[in-house]
């Protein structure tokens, strides 16, 4: 079975991506094949799991995705590693509702069957820890909490205060604590940590990091916790076409980074061939069937994103000759009219969709959703259903009422669906990101739709909306 630990927080903010990272970075220099996940639907912290470990790292959601899809993830991909090291999401049992641990860290590691190493931050306890990990234990006596690390501790002797508070009333064992420095805090901006593609994570803090995880925590007692009820399985040898079915071309640089491994993966079994592509640095479109711009930060880039002209230029005729487009959130606002940056200015952007995307700094919007088409799109017929979330801090003025909605969304605690996900030709834009492990048939539509014998239909269909809007404003 695969050797996995949890690492989980006692609410946010307690230290678990930089004990993840520490643990990733000193287990590596002891020579350990360590394959990264992370609970719940960030993309952020994967890509610092992928930057120090070397791999990809795998989102593990039990609200998006299925129970069979999670235990397939890690089987697949931990198969030929030393440890699977899941690191969890906001507290050890939040997540979708208060009802129940649907979509939290707790129920990851019950339906893997691996240990809980839980993270707390000490710097403003000592004895009271101990009422802490007692309360953790007690709360769900299912779960195995295995051991306990302390963040922000500010010395030997308060280590020692913290030790014996948990060993005095708690089966967890404490394995150890990271010191209180500033050096080993991580950079923060709206939507959460600053990037791993920005390349933050210095070698001098990655050792500095990995130096005190060496130094102040037991790695030997932490590994032999290490377990999990999950078989490795081999990578299917899946039959691909001798050719691809259809290149797609994936935004991909400091602007657009918000993507799923997953995605990726699935979209190549399909017949996909990847071309990865810069909308800041390139100057045109590479020889792709379809296009996929993702999420990240292209408020932050936008005067780039404005000032390479060539490049809008060329997605604008992509769109306007009928090739298929897959955009979400951060893609959505790109293919705006224009896009507010932080400082109130106005960038035109591509000019696909009728509208301005705007910043709202003081107003995020973040929650699951489950999305069903109400037309055909590029992702599947009318009725296809897939689950996602919504993670922005923007808005967009008012679409025209002219453009289609393809999507009915509904939030994943309930309510009225609402219309959303616009479509301008074969274009598909929308504020959420779908899991296409929530539904495999996304992938192979979306490959299918920029294959060369779909693109007569695409054409027509293109024509179709064009003359409705012309139409509509005659």
């Amino acid at each position: 079975m695969i050797p996995a630990l949890v690492v989980a927080g006692v609410g946010s903010g307690a230290g678990k991506t930089t004990v993840t990272l520490g643990l990733l970075e000193a287990l590596r220099r002891r020579g350990l094949r360590v394959q990264p996940f992370k609970v719940g639907p960030d993309f952020i912290d994967p890509g610092f799991h992928a930057l120090v470990a070397g791999r990809p790292s795998y989102s593990l959601d039990g609200w998006m995705c299925s129970r069979d899809h999670v235990r397939a993830t890690v089987a697949r991909h931990a198969a030929d590693a030393d440890l699977a090291l899941v690191e969890g999401v906001m507290g050890c049992f939040d997540g979708r509702g208060a009802e129940n641990d649907e979509g939290s860290t707790a129920e990851i590691a019950k339906w893997l069957g691996a240990p809980v190493v839980l993270v707390a931050d000490a710097g403003a306890m000592a004895r009271s820890a101990g009422a802490v990990v007692l309360g953790f234990e007690s709360f769900d006596p299912d779960l195995d909490l295995a051991g306990v690390l302390f963040n922000r501790v500010a010395g030997e002797t308060h280590w020692r205060w913290l030790r014996e508070a948990v060993t005095a009333r708690c089966r967890t064992i404490p394995l150890g604590y990271l010191p209180h420095r500033e050096a080993l805090a991580l950079p923060e901006r709206h939507l959460g940590l600053v990037t791993a593609g920005e390349r933050r994570l210095s070698p001098a803090f990655l050792d500095e990091l990995s130096t005190a995880v060496a130094a102040t925590i037991d790695l030997d007692h932490l590994l032999r916790l290490a377990r999990s009820d999950v078989a490795p399985v081999a990578p299917a040898r899946t039959a691909r076409p001798a050719r691809p079915l259809a290149r797609i071309g994936v935004a991909r640089d400091l602007a657009f980074q918000f993507y799923y491994p997953a995605t990726f993966d699935l979209l190549e079994a399909a017949g996909g061939e990847l071309v990865f592509w810069s909308p800041v640095e390139d100057r045109e479109l590479p020889d792709v069937d379809a296009l996929y711009l993702g999420g990240g930060y292209p408020e932050i880039h936008a005067r780039e994103l404005a000032g390479n002209v060539r490049m809008r230029e060329s997605i604008r005729a992509f769109a306007a000759a009928g090739g298929p487009i897959y955009a979400a959130c951060g893609g959505l606002l790109y293919l705006a009219e224009g896009l507010e940056d932080e400082s109130g200015r106005v960038h035109p952007m591509v000019g696909v969709l009728p509208t301005i995307g705007r910043m709202t700094p003081q107003r995020l919007t973040l929650g699951y959703v489950e999305v069903e088409t109400t037309r055909e799109t590029l992702l599947g017929p009318a009725g296809t259903t897939a689950r996602g979330h919504e993670f922005h801090a923007s808005r967009i003025d008012p679409v025209p009422a002219w453009v289609p909605r393809a999507y009915a969304i509904r939030m994943s605690h309930g309510g009225e669906p609402r219309a959303e996900g616009y479509l301008i030709g074969e274009a598909l834009m929308s504020y959420v990101h779908l899991h296409f492990g929530s539904n495999p048939v996304l992938a192979d539509r979306l490959v299918r739709a920029g294959a060369p014998a779909a693109m007569g239909d695409m054409a027509g269909m293109t024509a179709d909306v064009s003359r409705q809007e012309g139409e509509r404003h005659a």
